[in-house]
């Protein structure tokens, strides 16, 4: 059996201000109507793969599971990291889940969430030739063909053929320009995807090897964790135990063998804005305009709209992406410097850099719409037959109007129901909880007024 073993642990800094801590690049529709985790799934399952394992830090897991609702699937299953070590501990424990459910044969198809494949067929290609090598006891890297002479990625250096591959002879760190230049001059080298494919027994072995201590904190942590909802919560103190280290430090650097499947597919790691630049669709300017945008006398930029109208006049090469709450204008030359702009951002401890107005939940989203010091208004968006937790507010009282759809408002026992323009209070300390009975998304208008305490929150069952 081949799984797909998604890891969904990124932050996406460098795509500041879309990308969030909140909602980081893998969960955004950038390049289409569908996120990249989610094409990436979708990719996986074209590729002749089951339903995969996603491995993600657990405050996303409702996001992960509503993208997958979204696209009327069903993972295998939601792995929870508790803590943040990298990919080793990550596919150490995707390998010891594997291994209690499939066996030892089993293949593990582990892929980043964030990566861009414009050429699906060919990446469907790529995965047969190594679900190949890899039933016969190979452990498969995926190398893409380089376009041109990049700094910013780890390359692999091809040998000799094999079975529809190439054995990797070496492992070498991010080049500074002359070497990349002589390496595509050269050829035989690629970059290194951070994709692979493990028999699941032999990856189990190599992590013995040569990453013990990383395998061991991975058995623990599996063995101890807790299943939350439809989710496996690994064992906190177990995994953060485990070296924090990526997969091809702990393990494929360190091997005596290794094979290499080329890959020509138009790959992307989305590292940056330049490189949604890169993929996109562009106009007779040369330019990449997504969302309600304006551009006149502006060439080879980048402009992005999350709702109002944005313009240009006379520009070129820039990178102008407007959100709710900030906007980013940058050189389009400049793109990777927005980590350093992130940086500065979390040393001022800027509430930009983790959340959108529009906060994401299991029961819909919440949008800021004004706040002062005694009180908050949001717009509350429930879907069909989902409700909040029944809660209470010791310092806050709250008042909701509905605004469209049908209200199920169940307070201090007694339940109330609402149509358009209906309203009711909710006084500090009363139980309340909000629910949409109806066929059709609810909106509600809430005004919330007191103490605004984040903490300020007791949930009931």
């Amino acid at each position: 059996m081949l799984v797909p073993v998604i890891l969904s642990g990124g932050s996406g800094s460098r795509l500041w201000p879309l990308s969030r801590e909140e909602a980081p690049k893998q969960f955004l529709p950038l390049l289409e109507q569908q996120s990249l985790l989610q094409r990436t799934a979708l990719r996986a399952r074209e590729a002749g793969a089951g339903a995969p394992l996603i491995v993600c830090n657990q405050a996303h897991r409702f996001l992960v599971a509503q993208q997958f609702a979204d696209l009327g699937a069903s993972p295998r299953g939601i792995v929870l990291e508790p803590v943040a070590r990298n990919t080793a501990p990550a596919i150490a424990a995707a390998a010891c889940l594997l291994e209690a459910a499939e066996g030892p044969e089993a293949r593990m198809l582990v892929l980043a969430a964030d990566h861009a494949i414009p050429n699906e067929a060919a990446f469907a290609e790529a995965v047969a030739v190594a679900d190949g090598l890899a039933q016969a006891g190979e452990i498969v890297t995926f190398g893409i063909v380089p376009t041109h002479a990049e700094t910013g990625y780890g390359y692999l250096k091809a040998g000799a053929a094999q079975g529809g591959g190439r054995v990797v002879e070496a492992f070498i760190e991010k080049p500074n320009q002359d070497r990349a230049d002589a390496f595509l001059a050269e050829g035989g080298y690629f970059w290194n995807s951070g994709m692979f494919l493990f028999p699941v027994g032999v990856l189990l072995e190599a992590l013995e090897r040569h990453a013990p201590a990383a395998l061991a904190a991975a058995r623990q942590a599996v063995a101890q964790a807790e299943e939350d909802l439809d989710f496996l919560r690994l064992d906190a103190a177990a995994f953060a135990s485990a070296p924090s280290e990526s997969i091809d430090y702990a393990v494929m650097e360190k091997l005596e063998r290794a094979v290499m499947v080329p890959l020509d597919a138009g790959w992307s790691d989305v590292g940056a804005w330049d490189a949604l630049w890169g993929l996109g669709e562009k106009d007779g300017a040369g330019n990449v305009a997504q969302g309600d945008v304006l551009a006149v006398g502006t060439h080879n930029s980048y402009l992005r709209s999350d709702g109002r109208l944005l313009a240009t006049v006379g520009v070129s090469d820039l990178l102008v992406v407007d959100t709710e709450d900030a906007t980013l204008v940058a050189h389009r030359f400049a793109a990777q410097g927005v980590k350093t702009l992130v940086e500065s951002l979390k040393k001022a401890g800027r509430r930009e850099l983790q959340a959108h107005p529009t906060r994401r939940a299991p029961w819909g989203s919440a949008r800021r719409l004004a706040e002062g010091d005694a009180f908050e208004a949001h717009l509350l968006t429930l879907q069909p037959g989902r409700a909040m937790a029944s809660q209470r507010h010791q310092r806050r009282a709250e008042h909701w109007i509905v605004l469209e759809g049908t209200a199920e408002v169940t307070r201090n026992g007694e339940t109330h129901h609402l149509g358009p323009h209906d309203a009711i209070s909710i006084a500090a300390g009363d139980q309340h909880r909000l629910a949409n009975p109806g066929p059709t998304p609810l909106k509600v208008l809430e005004v919330a007024s007191g103490t605004i305490d984040p903490d300020d929150i007791e949930r009931q069952p």
